[in-house]
């Protein structure tokens, strides 16, 4: 080019020195090309524009996050960005390695950078030479600091030795990454082999079980607490000369052997082994000291980690039964599983006891605490249980005897730290009758069972209860008396079962009865579903209301006669569907459960205004008994039908013979109202004389749009 001549355009320039140029815009996520720089991704030589995803395909991931933490600190320093990148093909091979070099810009108000640069191929230096020990952002320390930072975050995450060597053996060092990794632990006087990369099956059993007395590196490390540094094989082998043999077998030319030590203890060793030749300068030798004293923390953690784990699920396990024989007539599933995060011993346990009359005892309950005390007195608990029920004693009276026990462990010193550890415990006590379904339930503090219908619809059964365990010695123990029909499940459970996930009991029971709803499969598919729910990765999408998420152990009893529902096909909608329930003149507050229990019985009804209607007869049809009667009152609720022409019948017993006579209320009234509203609301209704008292009834339609009278009203 003469003098005076204008110069060339930069585009020719960078393609003569084939060099490309690239624009990238983290707003827009888009990468323009030129021709030079699109062949040097191993595209089409032609200018184009690529997203964001498309152009990171035909980088290597490592590099591309190396890109992306340069850029960063390349801005706050107010430098340039250089950094070497491999590209891949669609194959993931490496075809070359380019230099990028740019100038980041950051965009506060969009919080996106944009980058100006050039890509230009270069030839990778031998790995070794200290051109190969260069990091690729041209700053080797700056490289070697963030590498540790990840290296600790990773190492700090990990929960089991397995996670700790998978994080080791994926380790980049900068500039000089081994190709072969061994983690050496001691056993008295011998090394053992916890962990290795980078071999083949089999190629540990020479140096597994070696006595610490050998002329090893591992060996002389856990014997010193000294690193040994061996550059090359010769030196190797005139150091080692009794176990060369071995090594030489790998083909690697440096290693390193490092303690891991752990409050000043050699705890075992850490081999790095490397198929090019290493100096190990001491910056070199800085980088994998610290690593080692991390690996060393966190196999420590580790370790400790696991060990309390298998401590506490083994006390947890060996003191929980093993279901024994199938029931006749019934089916049985029963789940634990323990809390997690070191000796959190659970008090939750369940039981299942043969009784002398031929009956089966189905217990469940949860000791206060989350420590081996708790763990102690559910083991002594639960003896004391099946002791009082072997002996044939009522569910009232083993919860009575139970809690006086539990009450006089307690109470039994008067050491103040033994008052301020006093323990309750909440439990469920069911005792079965096979041949007839009979269930009669005594609760101490428990939640309450749930029953699952032949149809899946599912509705919590409310049971007469007393106080947990422990707290009164002379507290009473209601039994309640419930019938499982063919094809229906019991579900009962601990309260970790509801709360786990940050769950409170509205929420979780809320997410349980789901489960419960949905399920096709059999009993035992059924209890790992609700484990699963709760507690396994699905759970994690479907977190609780509340902030507070630490884990509970659950336990789960199910119970369920075969029929349709458990054991075999489920129908469209059952034949009949039903609820029966008591209310004692001593307790007007079951008035509110009736209604509850009721709406839940309805819960697939299609019009609204006759569930308020229901729940408002019920209400008033109860209320008379106790209002205007000496004796107690029985609900029974029934859906019968097939959809959309079902029918809904609701009946009131009680043992009073006067029978019930329609007013006219003035306004000021404030009662006798009920069948004035029976027959304005019902589309049938009656009153049955019986041996001992009478029935009131009512009937609503499905669907139905005008009420049916057929003429069973009282004259």
């Amino acid at each position: 080019m003469r003098t005076g001549e204008p110069l060339p355009a930069v585009g020719e320039v960078l393609a003569a020195l084939a060099t490309g140029l690239w624009h990238w815009d983290t707003a827009t996520e888009l990468v323009t090309v030129d021709a030079e720089a699109a062949r040097l991704l191993g595209l089409p030589a032609v200018g184009t524009t690529l997203t964001e995803a498309k152009a990171r395909a035909r980088l290597h991931p490592v590099d591309w996050n190396e890109i992306t933490a340069v850029v960063g600190l390349a801005v706050a320093e107010g430098t340039l960005a250089e950094v070497r990148i491999r590209i891949m093909d669609e194959h993931g091979r490496v075809i070359r390695v380019v230099r990028s070099r740019s100038k980041p810009s950051f965009d506060p108000e969009k919080k996106s950078f944009q980058l100006i640069g050039t890509l230009q191929e270069v030839t990778e230096p031998t790995p070794g030479t200290p051109a190969g020990r260069s990091a690729v952002t041209g700053d080797w320390r700056r490289s070697r600091e963030a590498f540790l930072l990840d290296a600790g975050r990773a190492l700090a995450e990990a929960r089991s030795t397995e996670e700790v060597l998978r994080v080791a053996a994926g380790l980049s060092m900068p500039g000089f990454t081994p190709d072969g990794l061994a983690v050496f632990g001691v056993e008295g006087d011998r090394l053992t082999i916890i962990g290795h990369h980078g071999h083949k099956p089999g190629d540990d059993g020479p140096f597994s079980q070696m006595a610490l007395d050998t002329e090893y590196p591992a060996a002389e490390v856990v014997r010193t607490g000294r690193a040994v540094y061996i550059s090359t094989p010769e030196q190797y082998k005139s150091r080692y000369p009794a176990t060369w043999p071995l090594a030489s077998t790998f083909g690697r030319q440096s290693w390193a052997f490092l303690p891991l030590t752990v409050a000043g203890r050699t705890m075992g060793a850490w081999m790095a082994a490397f198929a090019y030749p290493v100096t190990f300068n001491p910056d070199e030798r800085s980088v994998l000291t610290t690593v080692a004293r991390m690996l060393a923390q966190a196999l420590s953690r580790a370790g400790a980690a696991e060990t309390e784990r298998e401590l506490t699920d083994g006390l947890q396990r060996s003191m929980l039964p093993m279901l024994g024989p199938q029931i006749p007539g019934m089916s049985v599933a029963a789940r634990y599983v323990p809390t997690g995060g070191g000796l959190q011993v659970g008090g939750d346990w369940y039981d299942m006891i043969p009784l002398p009359n031929g009956r089966i005892a189905l217990v469940i309950g949860d000791v206060q605490g989350h420590d081996v005390r708790a763990a102690g007195l559910m083991g002594q608990l639960r003896i004391a249980l099946r002791a009082y029920a072997s002996e044939g004693h009522r569910p009232d009276a083993v919860l009575s005897r139970a809690s006086r026990f539990l009450h006089g462990m307690s109470d039994g010193s008067a050491d103040d730290d033994a008052l301020a550890d006093l323990r309750f415990a909440t439990c469920l006590y069911v005792e079965a009758d096979p041949a007839t379904g009979t269930l009669d339930i005594a609760r101490a503090g428990h939640p309450d069972p749930a029953i699952r219908l032949a149809d899946g619809t599912v509705m919590a059964r409310p049971t007469a209860g007393g106080l947990p365990l422990g707290i009164d010695p002379d507290a009473d123990y209601p039994t309640t008396r419930i019938t499982l029909e063919a094809g229906e499940t019991m579900l009962i459970c601990t309260d970790g079962l509801i709360e786990t996930g940050g769950h409170d009991l509205e929420s979780g029971w809320q997410r349980i009865r789901a489960i419960l709803e949905e399920h096709k499969g059999d009993l035992e598919e059924l209890a790992d579903a609700l484990v699963q729910g709760v507690h396994g990765p699905s759970s994690h999408h479907t977190t609780g209301p509340l902030a507070d998420r630490r884990e509970d152990d659950i336990a789960v009893l199910l119970l369920c006669r075969p029929g349709e529902g458990c054991g075999e096909p489920v129908p469209v909608r059952p034949t009949v569907r039903r609820t029966m329930l008591s209310v004692a003149q001593a307790e007007p507050e079951r008035v509110a459960v009736a209604r509850q229990q009721l709406r839940e019985l309805l819960h697939d009804w299609p019009s609204s205004d006759q569930i308020d209607s229901a729940v408002l007869l019920v209400s008033e049809m109860l209320t008379n008994v106790l209002v205007h009667t000496d004796a107690n009152a029985l609900l029974l609720a029934e859906v019968r039908g097939e959809l959309g022409g079902r029918r809904m019948r609701v009946g009131v017993t009680d043992t009073s013979d006067d029978l019930p006579h329609k007013r006219r209320p003035g306004e000021l009234a404030s009662s006798g109202r009920g069948l004035v509203l029976i027959e304005l609301l019902a589309d049938a209704w009656g009153v049955d004389p019986q041996g001992e008292g009478k029935s009131i009834w009512f009937e609503l339609y499905e669907d139905s749009g005008t009420s049916e009278s057929d003429g069973s009203g009282p004259s």
